[in-house]
C-alpha cells in the first residue's frame, strides 16, 4: 500500500537542467537496461512508446525501443502493418466486424488465435533477451504482450513486464498477457480491467503516456509564429491520425464551404495516407492546408481554435494534455468507439456530426468561453500529464 501510494503521487517536475532529482542514477544509485517494445499498427502505440523510452532517458537509463516483430524479419512486420493500415483506412466497418469477434471470442474458454500467431515470433524475442539483458520490458501493445507471455508460460526467465493500455478501454486479449503491471488511463476503467480477468493489485491508473511537448506552456501567438501562420487568421484543426483514416474527405468538404469567406482557415493533417492527401490537394488545395506526418503536432494544438480528430487513444490524450477545444469525428468501429463515448460522456470533448447544421454550430465553440472552461476543467481533472514519468518510477520500483 505504502509503495502504490508513492507512485500515485505526483512526479516532481524537472528543474532548470530538465533532468529529475537523481535522474543520474535512475533507481538508487544503479542505471537499468529498459527495451521498449512496440507494433506499427497504430501510430498511437508507437507515439506512447517513444514518450517512455524519452522518459527513461531523461531519468538516466539505458534505453532500447523495438519492434519485436522485425526480429521475425522484415516482411512479417510489414504484413502485419499494412493488414492493419489497409482495413482501418480501406474499410473501417471492416476493422470494427474484426474488432467484434474480437470481443465475441475473449469470452471462450480457451487461448486466443492471437496468442499463438504471436507466440511464433517469442523464441526470436527470447534471443534477443538472451543477447541484450533487460532490467524490464515495457510494451505498449498487446502482441508484445502476448509473446512475453507465451515466453513465460514455456518457462522463460523474463525480466519485470509492463503493459501500458493505448485506449480508453481493455481491448481483446490485454487479458491473456500475463505480466508484472497495467498501466490503465483512468481510475474510472478500473472496475472494466477487473472484469477481464486483470488483477486489481497489478492496475495502476496513471494514464497514457505523451511526449513533454504537449504540455509545455507556449501561447497561442508563439505557437503560430514558429508554424509561420497568420496572427489574425483562426485556425480549425482536423487530423486523421497517423494513417490519415476517418472521415476527412467529408469534413473537409463541409468545413470548407462553411468557413469560406470568414476568418477561418482549415488545416488537415493526412498523416501517412499519400493518397488520401493527394485528393483532398485536388479538391481543397487552393481553401485548405494539406499536410502529411508532421513532428509539430504539438504547435498546431496550440495555435488552432478548434481541433477535429477521430478518437484515437493517444490524439484524445494529447489533445486533453494541451487543454484544447476538442470535438471528436465518427471513430473507426472498435476501440475508438469507447474513446469517444469516455471524451464525450465525461466532457473533455464534443461529439461532431457531419452536417452542414451541427458543424456550423461547432464553429462557435471557441467563443463559448463557458463551455470551453468546462472542457479544460474536465480535460485537467481526469487525463494525467505525468503519466510517462510514473511508468518509469513503477519500472524503476518493480526491479528495485
Amino acid at each position: 500500500a505504502d509503495f502504490r501510494r508513492c507512485i500515485f503521487a505526483a512526479a516532481p517536475e524537472p528543474g532548470a537542467s530538465g533532468a529529475y532529482p537523481g535522474a543520474a542514477g535512475g533507481k538508487g544509485d544503479s542505471l537499468m537496461n529498459i527495451l521498449v517494445l512496440s507494433c506499427g499498427p497504430g501510430g498511437g502505440h508507437n507515439a506512447a512508446a517513444h514518450a517512455v523510452e524519452a522518459e527513461a532517458r531523461q531519468r538516466g537509463h539505458n534505453v532500447t525501443m523495438m519492434n519485436p516483430i522485425d526480429l521475425c524479419g522484415e516482411k512479417a512486420a510489414q504484413l502485419v502493418d499494412n493488414a492493419y493500415i489497409s482495413i482501418a483506412q480501406r474499410s473501417p466497418r471492416s476493422f470494427g466486424f474484426v474488432y467484434a469477434l474480437g470481443n465475441a471470442y475473449r469470452r471462450l474458454p480457451w487461448r486466443s488465435p492471437v496468442y499463438f500467431a504471436n507466440g511464433k515470433g517469442a523464441e526470436a524475442l527470447e534471443g534477443y533477451l538472451q543477447e541484450h539483458p533487460a532490467d524490464a520490458v515495457i510494451t505498449t501493445h498487446v502482441y508484445p504482450g502476448e509473446m512475453l507471455t507465451y515466453l513465460k508460460n514455456h518457462g522463460a526467465a523474463v525480466p519485470k513486464t509492463i503493459f501500458v493500455a493505448t485506449d480508453y478501454t481493455c481491448i481483446p486479449f490485454t487479458e491473456e498477457c500475463r505480466l508484472d503491471a497495467y498501466v490503465i488511463p483512468a481510475p474510472a476503467l478500473t472496475a472494466e480491467f477487473v472484469s477481464w480477468g486483470i488483477p486489481e493489485e497489478k492496475i495502476y491508473p496513471f494514464g497514457i503516456p505523451v511526449g513533454r511537448v504537449f504540455r509545455e506552456a507556449v501561447s497561442k501567438a508563439e505557437a503560430k509564429r514558429q508554424l509561420a501562420l497568420a496572427e489574425g487568421k483562426r485556425y480549425v484543426l482536423v487530423s486523421g491520425g497517423s494513417i490519415g483514416a476517418g472521415s476527412l474527405e467529408k469534413t473537409m468538404e463541409l468545413l470548407t464551404e462553411l468557413t469560406r469567406n470568414t476568418d477561418f482557415h482549415v488545416i488537415a493533417i493526412c498523416g501517412s495516407n499519400a493518397s488520401v492527401r493527394r485528393q483532398l490537394e485536388k479538391r481543397f488545395g487552393a481553401e485548405a492546408t494539406l499536410l502529411g506526418n508532421t513532428d509539430k503536432m504539438a504547435l498546431y494544438l496550440r495555435a488552432c481554435d478548434l481541433y477535429l480528430t477521430k478518437p484515437g487513444g493517444l490524439s484524445t490524450t494529447e489533445a486533453a494534455v494541451a487543454e484544447v477545444p476538442l470535438g471528436l469525428l465518427p471513430p473507426i468501429p472498435g476501440c475508438e468507439s469507447r474513446n469517444l463515448q469516455f471524451f464525450t460522456q465525461t466532457g473533455m470533448a464534443v461529439p461532431v456530426t457531419l452536417n452542414r447544421e451541427a458543424l456550423e454550430h461547432l464553429l462557435k465553440l471557441p467563443e463559448d468561453t463557458a463551455l470551453l472552461q468546462h472542457m479544460y476543467q474536465a480535460q485537467r481533472s481526469l487525463i494525467a500529464k505525468d503519466a510517462a514519468e510514473k511508468i518509469c518510477i513503477l519500472a524503476e520500483s518493480l526491479v528495485e
